[in-house]
């Protein structure tokens, strides 16, 4: 695989970057991005192609399962950095269906050590979707209950980011949006969960869809 990631960046040089050349020498000269995008380190979720985007437009944070934490100082310096110094108007947190991280919420007898500390971040996501659905009384199949809880994930990742003193200060002067987004990867569109351009009263709400 190493060998097929050299022999790609060639064509690239050949191709693509040949093709462009005045745009690449351009981005040497800084950047511009005009959304930072939190997204999941998924590889089957990858920016540029599904927003067909290029070089220099999208700044990017990823980690398994779009998570804002608080205590992320590497997530915490991407805000300050976008925010601060390069004056992104935009930020999404865009989730997918199907999403490993979210699936790993369920589980209860991993092995494994760092992944369930950091996904104590999400939790609540599935809390909600779980007391909404045993108050409305209703089963549901397992893969839509998964997307529900995709989708309250974004929203309270959203929370977490108002959570940043900076982040709320842009939102209420009118200088940020937060946008909450989710990838289909069945048929590769995008769907708008939420979009906030002044901050709401109140947590942890939980909208549910049954299709």
């Amino acid at each position: 695989m190493i060998t097929t990631l050299l022999e790609g960046n060639r064509r690239f040089v050949a191709e693509t970057f040949e093709k462009e050349k005045d745009l690449f020498v351009e981005l040497t000269r800084g950047q511009k991005p005009t959304v930072l995008w939190i997204g999941c380190s998924d590889s089957r979720v990858p920016v540029n192609t599904i927003t067909q985007t290029k070089a220099g437009e999208v700044f990017v944070h990823r980690n398994v399962g779009n998570i804002v934490a608080a205590n992320d100082w590497n997530l915490s310096a991407v805000l300050e950095f976008s925010i601060n110094h390069l004056n992104i108007p935009d930020i999404v947190i865009c989730g997918h269906y199907g999403c490993g991280g979210i699936q790993a919420l369920d589980e209860e007898n991993s092995d494994d050590k760092y992944i369930p500390i950091w996904l104590i971040n999400a939790y609540k996501a599935k809390e909600l979707v779980d007391e909404k659905l045993r108050a409305l009384h209703i089963d549901i199949p397992q893969e839509q209950r998964m997307k529900l809880i995709v989708e309250e994930n974004v929203r309270l990742q959203l929370e977490h980011l108002r959570e940043y003193p900076f982040v709320r200060r842009a939102v209420e002067e009118g200088k940020l949006t937060l946008n909450g987004w989710v990838y289909d990867m069945g048929n590769g569109e995008i769907r708008i969960v939420a979009t906030e351009s002044s901050p709401r009263i109140g947590k942890g709400t939980c909208s549910i869809r049954i299709k």
